[in-house]
């Protein structure tokens, strides 16, 4: 079983996998470097400009990747805007690359970053912060020292929906990344490649590892979610 799984599991195989944790954790590190500000922003500001920038960060989570991707394909292409500034900075286009994938999944995965950060600042009110600037705490170390420990369940679900959901992606990296060996090629558009060739043990070898992957993000999630609220779903 051993051999023949192994035999399945070829170098082009191990190079997608090898891509797709590469992707996943770099988005991963980046959607928590500008989730938590943006998170704490909202779930502490009284701007009129809250419920539009609300709904821009959930946008993802309703709109088809394929379209989500093709408007990204365009701004990232020689004649959009992102395209344009990346040539002129001297970067070429971005789009069909590993940094345009980065991109895209930072974008498409940003709903589930920000969501469980704002819903634990949200649970954590205002007193803890009241409570520290009564002790000459200044703002930036109140949240370093009081706000991101009391949210860690926040950050580690997010840390884990983050990597899960972009090792899940397929709609966005295809239209964005294409599926180039060793630059764009990751597990999902793989299977796709595969069944597309009829080769379908290739494609259920990875398939079953994904599914595999999938159960034990919602088991890790699971423990994560607070004893009183396991129950709930």
């Amino acid at each position: 079983m051993g051999m023949k799984t192994e035999a399945l599991l070829d170098p082009q195989a191990w190079q997608a996998i090898a891509l797709t944790l590469r992707l996943a954790t770099l988005t991963t590190l980046v959607l928590l470097l500008l989730a938590t500000p943006l998170a704490w922003w909202l779930a502490h500001t009284r701007s009129r400009a809250r419920a539009p920038v609300s709904a821009l960060v959930t946008l993802p989570l309703v709109l088809p990747p394929s379209v989500l991707g093709f408007y990204l394909l365009v701004a990232l292409g020689p004649q959009g805007p992102l395209g344009q500034f990346t040539q002129a900075m001297g970067w070429g286009v971005l789009s069909f690359t590993f940094t345009g994938l980065l991109i895209g999944s930072v974008v498409f995965s940003l709903p589930f970053a920000v969501q469980p950060i704002h819903n634990a600042f949200e649970a954590m009110g205002t007193r803890p912060m009241e409570v520290a600037a009564t002790l000459r705490a200044s703002p930036l170390d109140a949240f370093f020292t009081v706000a991101l420990p009391q949210a860690r369940t926040g950050l580690l679900t997010a840390a884990v929906l983050s990597f899960a959901h972009t090792v899940g992606e397929f709609g966005v990296v295809l239209m964005i990344g294409g599926n180039i060996p060793g630059q764009t090629r990751v597990v999902s558009t793989l299977i796709y490649g595969h069944v597309e060739a009829l080769e379908y043990a290739q494609a259920h070898v990875l398939a079953a590892g994904m599914l595999l992957f999938s159960f034990l993000v919602l088991l890790v999630l699971a423990w994560l979610r607070p004893p009183a609220r396991r129950g709930a779903w």
